[in-house]
């Protein structure tokens, strides 16, 4: 890292971005006092245990642990390296680095067999484009998608382009820029013959609509057939750099108006993704021909908390909208289902009524998640049959009960209970019961989520006051305190006389700290934290880092945390001095025992005396 960037840039980087907003561009933050919290991006989690200290500049998850500056956090997230992270925070915070642009894109490396599947992707993505928007060979397939409502300016954002009706063009386009056969077949790009192993292309007179990561990189293609051709869509297969339980199409383009509006639509298509765009919601985001996954749920938990879900309206569509939303409630989202008539998709509801009455109608006149459940519930029911009815009734009382708002339980009984002209007060008496039941059958649940839930509600507090030993807790304050002040810290190196930490971590970030502060620095956790070139001291230093002390350390408050951390040593001490005088005794050495007996003494005095 030095070879590239000066140590005086790296804390000229770190001086010119603010943590919070840092993390705040992945993590919804609420500030709570001096530091901000959330929920931690690296686990899964409903309470939050993410926490961010902007006088400090480091953040801490007393969930998983995880914990850093804002170098560490970018290298987290992103998957990036430190030289990566260090290019892009330099650019959040307008620091010109002085390299040269060769050297920053090597720093933003990756191996060399991902970066030529990215490459080939890039190139064909845009020479897809190319033969749509300006060939003749490209013109029917532009016609098409002009006649179906797309528009050139769509066409252009989305990079829509076209796959000639040829065998191995991009076979011989691939080969001809020295991109290696083996490596392309396993980009998924071309297939090989079993035949006699030759190459042909894997897409051939079609649509194409390249689809990228989170970084804004093609990484596959689906493909659309022109004619009768089957599949009608035929997407590109899981590869190294592709794999669709983790990406959602239009992610990276919709991230900014998703942030803004704090609402993510969620379409099963990206032809919907790019017709609802069309009409001007640009905040729309598809899953890539397979169900909602936890990595998709991750990925939207960093941007949004509310989400619109907005799938097809047939009886596929509406399975697949009832599970994604039993997900997406589990997750801990604000959920709207957005409704349709039968028998039409986003992107067929836009051409036949407009994009003004899709925002309206559809998008903004979405259900709550329990109207949506109530109307789902009475799929394939005869309500007029009693046994039906009745089941009816007793399916949406059970999902009722486990609504946590009284006014919306209310609201949706009384609709039951007019519907269906039964007894308010036997609905009542009946959801009650349920209540109950469902209570009794989670109870150790409950209790368990509760001493979670209790142990995070105030992270700081809690990560202080686990149950440790009084020279741990004595010895982690000492560290805070150091981190702040330097007199400190060689005041306390002074007390302790050439004794150390008993836990080793702290006694390696107290040498750590002692070397910062030799070497001229100011006192600064971030900079500090970077300091350290353990990544398991930095987590335990930033996690010591957020726990709540004193503004200032009397001098009683020392003398105590010093006779802490010395004190052990001599419990240690004389814990193995009775051990030693119970095995003279049992070799009947009474002097020995006697003389131990007398060291044991002497240390028992010790405690109470020392400092």
């Amino acid at each position: 890292m030095a070879d590239l960037i000066a140590s005086e840039k790296i804390d000229e980087i770190r001086r010119s971005v603010d943590l919070v907003d840092v993390i705040g561009e992945y993590v919804q933050l609420t500030k709570k006092g001096r530091n901000y919290f959330g929920l931690c991006p690296f686990h899964g989690e409903n309470t939050p245990s993410f926490s961010v200290s902007t006088d400090k500049q480091i953040y801490n998850c007393f969930g998983c642990h995880a914990a850093g500056d804002a170098f560490s956090f970018i290298m987290d997230i992103e998957g990036y390296s430190f030289q990566e992270a260090a290019i892009e925070l330099a650019e959040k915070g307008n620091v010109k680095l002085d390299i040269d642009a060769p050297a920053a894109a090597a720093a933003k490396s990756m191996s060399p067999d991902f970066q030529q599947m990215i490459e080939a992707h890039k190139l064909l993505s845009k020479f897809y484009h190319h033969l749509l928007v300006n060939t003749k060979d490209g013109q029917h397939a532009l016609e098409y998608l002009l006649d179906r409502g797309f528009t050139r300016e769509s066409i252009d954002k989305f990079q829509i382009g076209y796959s000639l009706n040829s065998w191995d063009f991009v076979y011989k386009f691939l080969m001809k820029r020295n991109f290696p056969e083996q490596l392309m077949e396993k980009a998924g790009l071309i297939i090989k013959r079993e035949k006699d192993g030759s190459y042909f292309d894997r897409f051939r007179d079609r649509i194409m609509f390249p689809i990228q990561d989170r970084n804004g990189n093609t990484i596959a293609f689906s493909g659309r057939a022109l004619g009768g051709d089957d599949p009608k869509y035929l997407n590109s297969p899981e590869t190294p750099i592709f794999n669709k339980s983790k990406i959602l199409y239009n992610f990276q383009s919709a991230r900014a108006q998703m942030k803004k509006m704090q609402r993510a639509v969620l379409f099963e298509g990206f032809a919907d993704v790019i017709a609802a765009d069309r009409a001007g919601v640009e905040n729309g985001v598809a899953t890539m021909g397979t169900s909602l996954t936890d990595e998709h749920i991750a990925l939207l938990k960093k941007q949004v908390q509310s989400i619109t879900i907005c799938y097809d309206s047939d009886n596929a569509g509406k399975e697949a909208a009832f599970r994604a939303s039993a997900m997406l409630d589990e997750a801990g989202f604000q959920i709207r289902v957005a409704m349709m008539p039968d028998g039409l998709d986003p992107d067929d509801y836009i051409q036949a009524n407009g994009a003004e009455k899709f925002r309206n109608e559809v998008i903004d006149g979405s259900l709550t998640l329990m109207a949506f459940k109530i109307l789902y519930l009475r799929r394939g029911k005869r309500l007029q049959d009693e046994g039906d009815r009745l089941l009816y009734i007793e399916e949406v009382l059970r999902e009722l009960a486990k609504l946590d708002k009284a006014v919306e339980k209310d609201l949706y009984i009384r609709q039951l209970a007019e519907e269906f002209s039964v007894s308010l007060d036997a609905l009542k008496e009946q959801l009650e019961a349920i209540e109950m039941s469902q209570r009794g059958s989670r109870r150790q649940n409950d209790q368990d989520r509760h001493v979670d839930s209790r142990t995070l509600v105030n992270p700081p507090a809690s990560a202080s006051s686990k149950i440790r030993p009084a020279f741990h807790t004595a010895e982690r304050n000492l560290i805070s305190h150091m981190m702040k002040d330097a007199d400190i810290a060689f005041k306390v190196q002074s007390l302790l006389g050439g004794n150390t930490f008993n836990v080793d971590e702290h006694q390696a970030i107290f040498t750590y700290l002692l070397g910062y502060f030799e070497s001229g620095h100011s006192p600064d956790t971030s900079a500090f934290i970077h300091f350290i070139d353990d990544d398991k001291l930095r987590k335990i230093c930033a996690e010591i880092a957020l726990v709540t002390i004193n503004d200032e350390l009397s001098e009683q408050e020392l003398s105590d945390y010093i006779k802490q951390v010395l004190n052990y040593q001599k419990m240690l001490m004389i814990k193995e001095k009775k051990a030693e005088a119970k095995e003279a005794e049992r070799q009947k050495d009474y002097n020995k025992a006697a003389l131990i007996g007398m060291e044991i003494i002497q240390l028992q005095k010790s405690l109470k005396t020392t400092v």
